[in-house]
C-alpha cells in the first residue's frame, strides 16, 4: 500500500522503539516522497530557496478530500533548492507562489512536514538523521 508520507511519520513516531522505527524506514524504503523529504531535511547538500520560518498559507481542513498528495507532488522540489536551474529561473515571488499553492492543495499534514522540511526540522518526534543513516544508507551521503 502506497502510505501518505504523514501516516509513515504516524507510525514512526507510535514505534516502541528504535529498532522498530528503523524497520518502518525500511519498509518503506521505496516510497520516494518520503525519501525526497527525508533527504531535503537531513541532507546538508539541500538548500532551500526559500525564506526560512513560518510559511503564510491556509492549510486544507483535516480529513476533507484535497486536490493532490505530497506522493504526486514532491515531484515539484526541484522548483525550491537552492542551484539547480529549474529553481533559480524564477523570480522569487513566483517560486514562494508555487510553495504555498502546493501546501495549500495537499493533507494539512503533509503541508506541516514540507514546512519543518525547508526549516531542517525533523518532520517527525525521534526521527533524527542517525536514524535515517541507518535504515536508508544510500539516502544521505557523508
Amino acid at each position: 500500500m502506497n502510505y501518505e508520507v504523514w501516516e509513515i511519520f504516524e507510525k514512526f513516531e507510535k514505534a516502541k522503539n528504535r529498532k522498530e522505527r528503523i524497520q518502518i524506514l525500511k519498509e518503506n524504503s521505496q516510497h520516494w516522497a518520503m525519501r525526497d523529504v527525508l533527504q531535503g531535511t537531513f541532507d546538508d547538500k539541500v538548500q532551500w530557496n526559500l525564506p526560512s520560518g513560518a510559511v503564510p498559507y491556509t492549510p486544507q481542513a483535516e480529513d476533507a478530500p484535497t486536490p493532490s498528495s505530497l506522493n504526486k507532488t514532491h515531484m515539484q522540489f526541484k522548483y525550491f533548492v537552492s542551484g539547480l536551474r529549474e529553481s533559480e529561473d524564477l523570480l522569487n515571488i513566483k517560486r514562494e507562489r508555487m510553495f504555498v499553492d502546493m501546501l495549500e492543495s495537499i493533507d494539512s499534514r503533509d503541508a506541516a512536514i514540507l514546512v519543518s522540511m525547508i526549516n531542517k526540522k525533523a518532520p517527525a518526534k525521534g526521527l533524527t538523521e542517525k536514524i535515517v543513516k541507518e535504515a536508508l544508507p544510500d539516502l544521505i551521503p557523508d
